[in-house]
């Protein structure tokens, strides 16, 4: 990569200037290892992504912006921790007999036809990808920080093992534990913003004395091998939910991290559109049922604590039926379902208790539906979830499950839809204008809906990654939302058989509907998210 050739066709292509060359020289003098591209990239003289676009055009090779949660397999199996440093290289795919790997320098014959070699030897072909030099180094950072837990985690004994795995999960804000039995050692996984990270593999001879002692602290039977559910309490702040589940190699457990008292957050901070007059048309409702739909791990929950929080008033009795209590709030009846009892059975004596406002934790089945639009019915105020895809596809789903069309058009006020985005790290995202081409997507997304976006003062972020994020780019989530209310017209057509097109061509047509990925956009445009990240979650392109 030489430097006259790269920088003269950078300020052909606009891309820099050659003063911004010259600043990127007087950085090379000082640090003489370094290429001009990647110097370009540290000073931030150019947009990350145009700047590596740009690069492999020039060289002909293929790029992409490497992150550790790009790597899909276990790159150790393949070559060392030492090799993959000494050669500035990441394995990070492996398709079709074809191995994809990242390198910082595609000129360095002798380190590409070394990892070549080793990757041959193990019967896969070299497919190799330009990627910056501080993308390899954070990555093989987070790497190798994954082998220091591994490490780690096989000192001790068994009790501080799995302590020192849940704590660790505590310390990381993740969502799930997944310790699985593999063939030759167990693998521990941490959900940390929805995306699964590999944080350990410990080995095989532990294995049942791991799954002893998560049995014994979660009151679970020993000498049984199915399926069982069991809880973790010792942990103060912590509600521990734990699954296990008999695979081929032994039993999964998957541990949900439910973190007490930990408040209800305000429905615009959960990322809902800043609008009062929304938010009241929305869900200041009487004689009726709003649901909020989405798929598992999307947040629905929490939006449903602050639809209450936003309605709950000393005057009113809130009455929740859940599977299980995630969230104890003061002032509000809670109940939380068992091994006796059903969703269905406690909203019948629930309906006897004088309740204003009614929260059902899930809409499952028939019996739990009927009751629950009953409710709605005959003055109370109903709140529940629902597992489908979007705001409108609530209709069609309440249908298969038996609900008449009349039910459905005079109960359902409301359905909101949901899907939770990753936000960028502030403490390591790179601020840059937005390419032309991610304009183009973007506005060729909403033009349909007859919406200009204006890019003007607008800013989106490449994600790097660091050791506050777990090396992902990302730090937390917020919810893009999708609102179907059910106006008068909308009503009439659902009672008459309509379906789920035609109630959404009526809907869009009265402006009182827009898809989800509407408002996901706008986070993009706000600098919350970014594109690839809407992309990943929602498909659009």
């Amino acid at each position: 990569m030489s430097k006259a050739p790269i920088g003269v066709e950078l300020v052909k292509r606009g891309l820099v200037t050659e003063s911004d060359i010259n600043e990127a020289i007087s950085y090379q003098k000082e640090h003489p290892e370094k290429k001009l591209g990647d110097i370009l990239n540290i000073l931030n003289l150019c947009p990350q992504r145009e700047l590596i676009k740009a690069m492999g055009e020039i060289l002909g090779e293929k790029v992409m912006i490497l992150r550790p949660d790009n790597v899909q397999v276990d790159m150790t199996q393949y070559f060392s921790m030492d090799i993959a440093k000494s050669c500035k290289a990441v394995l990070f795919e492996i398709v079709g007999g074809k191995a994809k790997v990242c390198f910082a320098d595609t000129s360095n014959k002798r380190a590409i036809e070394q990892i070549r070699l080793i990757l041959l030897n193990k019967g896969l072909v070299l497919d190799k990808y330009l990627t910056f030099e501080t993308n390899i180094e954070n990555t093989l950072e987070a790497l190798e920080g994954k082998e220091g837990d591994e490490i780690r985690a096989d000192a001790g004994d068994i009790t501080g093992l799995v302590d020192m795995i849940i704590k660790s999960a505590i310390e990381k804000r993740a969502s799930d534990i997944h310790i699985e039995p593999m063939e030759n050692m167990v693998r521990v996984r941490f959900r940390i913003d929805g995306e699964l990270v590999t944080i350990a593999n410990i080995e095989k001879s532990k294995q049942s004395q791991i799954i002893g002692r998560l049995k014994a602290i979660s009151n679970m039977h020993q000498e049984k091998q199915e399926s069982q559910d069991g809880r973790i309490i010792i942990y103060p702040d912590y509600n521990i939910r734990v699954s296990s589940q008999k695979n081929i190699y032994g039993e999964k457990f998957v541990l949900r991290m439910l973190k007490k008292n930990s408040g209800i957050r305000n429905i615009f901070d959960l990322g809902f559109p800043k609008s009062e007059q929304l938010l009241k048309a929305s869900f200041d409702k009487r004689n009726s049922i709003t649901i909020v739909a989405a798929p598992t791990g999307e947040g629905k929950t929490t939006t449903l604590y602050s639809i209450l929080d936003y309605l709950n008033k000393p005057e009113i009795n809130v009455t929740t039926v859940e599977d299980p209590v995630e969230i104890r709030v003061p002032g509000i009846n809670q109940i939380e379902i068992d091994a006796k009892t059903s969703f269905a059975n406690s909203l019948r004596t629930i309906l006897r208790q004088d309740p204003d406002i009614i929260l059902v934790g899930e809409i499952r089945d028939l019996e739990t539906a009927e009751i629950a639009m009953q409710a709605g019915q005959t003055g109370h105020y109903v709140l529940s979830t629902i597992h489908t895809i979007d705001s409108v596809e609530v209709i069609t789903r309440l249908r298969k499950i038996g609900i008449s069309d009349y039910d459905i058009s005079s109960t359902l006020a409301t359905s909101v839809s949901q899907r939770l985005v990753r936000r960028v790290c502030p403490h390591c995202a790179t601020k840059r204008p937005f390419t032309s081409e991610e304009k183009e997507i973007m506005q060729k997304l909403v033009e349909p809906y007859g919406i200009k976006l204006d890019f003007k003062n607008k800013y989106t972020f490449d994600v790097n990654g660091c050791k506050e994020c777990n090396h992902t780019g990302y730090y937390g989530r917020i919810a893009a939302f999708e609102v179907l209310e059910i106006t008068e017209d909308l009503k009439e057509l659902i009672a008459n058989g309509a379906s789920s097109i035609k109630v959404k061509e009526k809907a869009l047509k009265n402006g009182v509907y827009k898809p989800l990925f509407i408002d996901a956009i706008g986070k993009i445009l706000d600098g919350i998210t970014v594109l690839e990240e809407v992309n990943k979650k929602l498909l659009l392109f």
